[in-house]
């Protein structure tokens, strides 16, 4: 049996300008992030309670905030994509779920979102471009 351990975080909601639209559309109140780090689990199979055991999350959830305020994004997904790659600067991060929607999409009910899996070979492709760029 294979021991696989992960961060989740869901239902972030994100203060985020997201999307184009006209007259009578229907503007979202929402965005909400989820997000699950999958990462060695000799950082949550721990013997001793101290941060430099595990994974420290909240820097990555700072930087998550700071992106989502950077500015307008015409699409959920560029706004994704920069979440994976500021994923990508974490080692210990081996692959990543990810998934944002936003709500509501008509009269006041429904969401629509954006999922996306990480694998490993494609998030070191990630971190191979960002530090040749």
């Amino acid at each position: 049996m294979t021991t696989t351990a992960c961060i989740e975080l869901r239902d972030l909601e994100l203060s985020t300008d997201i999307g184009t639209y006209g007259p009578g559309d229907i503007i979202p109140t929402q965005h909400l992030l989820d997000l699950t780090l999958w990462i060695d689990s000799t950082l949550v199979l721990i013997s001793t309670d101290l941060m430099a055991s595990v994974f420290d999350y909240d820097p990555l959830v700072v930087e998550i905030d700071s992106l989502a305020r950077d500015g307008h994004y015409e699409t959920q997904e560029r706004l994704m994509t920069r979440i994976v790659e500021a994923c990508a600067k974490y080692l210990e991060i081996e692959s990543i779920e990810i998934g944002l929607k936003k709500l509501p999409v008509r009269s006041g009910t429904g969401s629509l979102g954006v999922r996306l899996s990480v694998d490993s070979a494609t998030l070191n492709n990630i971190r191979s471009s960002t530090t040749s760029a």
